[in-house]
């Protein structure tokens, strides 16, 4: 996904709207960032399978805080969303209202959406009746009648249960509030779907298909089903001191990852679109590359997956490594992940470059955690500094990358990479310039 054109149209970003466990809002993210603060901490049986249920969740989050976002008529639709899908409304309407765009102005059929989300999954309570309605008892145990399921199981279900666990509801509800009538898409590429939204909307406003896009994702794995599957699939951490000292990129003895949930989304436009109404730059999106690598086996090639898609996405935005001022990267504290994704940026960056890991910060909200950790880094270069991996004591000898940690660097290099990368092997890079 990489492509360079010295007449294509720049793209800046002009708005930011984060829900994450950092706070609501790019203020208040920015604060308990630059103090080096945790959102992780014990949360409720949403991470039962998590030791300690040790988790990143948004603090205080409500049905409430959602329709306070949308438009009144639309506020109705609140009932037919799951968390995951308000997580990501809330911050792609925030966004448009820091952007402080005049949706009486605008060309609404030049205004477009592109949200990635994970799969989402219904907490199994929800469908705990119409499972039993059509269990039968028998001498050896219960028994699913799988004849009756469709006949009768589905009916016990709310009429529009499927509404609220599609993942491309968010981009929907979003296009829908804001009268979004230009180009609409929904990516479901995991931990790698933020950069990838980001990327593609880039590329809508290159080709001059819309004037502005807003972009992003939302994601969880503090779901109970979620929380699971990643309890069954990679090592969550755990520890003898409280859970905000758990998330350990890069670390020697990091345990694994925090499961946690949020939603960050961009507003996108030309340098002339965002002049004309008088906006505020935060950066430029440079390049994008992706690349998804496996081993013969089947297995995940992390490390030439990073390296595939740092590539691509420098040489899209005809940059030289060297030009780089730091890496945000992965960082998920899962171990092997972390060695190959430390190989895979060793790679194109020789002679090493900062890397800073800011689901220390926050944990790992999957497709919801990628944006956020863009937004880190822009935030950060606004004030003069890359920002510092938390927890990382003792960099792992099998990770031999320049972690920035203790203190928030001081920088003037305003150019950066975030990543991000599958437990598949699909990786995503964005290369991103801070105004």
């Amino acid at each position: 996904m990489s492509s360079s054109s010295a007449a294509r149209r720049r793209v800046v970003i002009t708005g930011l709207g984060v829900v994450s466990p950092l706070g609501l809002g790019p203020d208040a993210f920015w604060e308990r960032l630059s103090k080096g603060e945790s959102g992780i901490h014990a949360v409720g049986p949403e991470a039962n399978a998590a030791p300690g249920h040790a988790g990143g969740q948004v603090p205080d989050f409500s049905d409430e805080i959602t329709k306070e976002v949308m438009p009144k008529k639309q506020r109705k639709f609140v009932r037919v969303m799951c968390r995951e899908i308000e997580l990501g409304v809330v911050a792609a309407l925030s966004a448009v209202a820091q952007s402080k765009i005049d949706l009486e102005q605008i060309d609404h059929d030049r205004f477009g959406v592109d949200f990635g989300a994970n799969l989402m999954f219904s907490p199994p309570n929800v469908l705990q009746d119409a499972c039993w309605s059509v269990t039968e008892r028998t001498p050896e145990g219960p028994k699913f009648n799988y004849d009756r399921w469709g006949g009768h199981g589905l009916n016990v279900l709310e009429p529009l249960w499927l509404l609220k666990y599609l993942p491309n509801m968010p981009a929907c509800h979003i296009g829908i509030a804001v009268e979004a009538r230009g180009p609409n898409n929904s990516l479901t590429l995991e931990d790698a779907s933020g950069n990838l939204a980001v990327g593609e909307a880039s590329r809508i406003i290159q080709r001059d298909r819309a004037d502005i896009m807003i972009a992003g994702t939302t994601g969880t794995k503090l779901n109970s089903v979620k929380t699971m599957h990643a309890a069954l699939w990679h090592d969550l951490a755990e520890g003898d001191g409280p859970p905000e000292t758990w998330c350990r990129p890069f670390d020697a003895s990091r345990t694994g990852q925090v499961v946690a949930e949020g939603a960050c989304a961009l507003i996108l436009e030309t340098p002339e679109h965002a002049a004309g109404r008088g906006a505020i730059v935060y950066g430029e999106i440079l390049g994008m590359g992706s690349s998804c690598v496996t081993n013969r086996d089947g297995s995940p090639d992390i490390a030439t997956a990073v390296a595939n898609a740092l590539k691509a996405a420098l040489r899209d935005a005809q940059v030289d490594a060297s030009d780089v001022g730091h890496v945000n990267a992965h960082g998920v504290a899962i171990r092997s992940v972390d060695v190959a994704e430390a190989e895979g940026i060793g790679r194109v960056f020789p002679h090493g470059v900062p890397v800073t890991a800011l689901k220390s910060y926050f944990g790992n909200a999957g497709a919801g955690a990628g944006v956020q950790e863009l937004a880190g880094s822009l935030l950060a270069l606004r004030n003069g500094v890359v920002p510092r991996t938390l927890n990382c004591e003792q960099i792992d000898p099998d990770c031999p990358i320049d972690v920035v940690r203790e203190t928030h660097r001081p920088t003037d290099n305003r150019l950066f990479v975030n990543i991000n990368v599958t437990r598949a092997g699909q990786a995503s890079a964005l290369v991103v310039r801070a105004a």
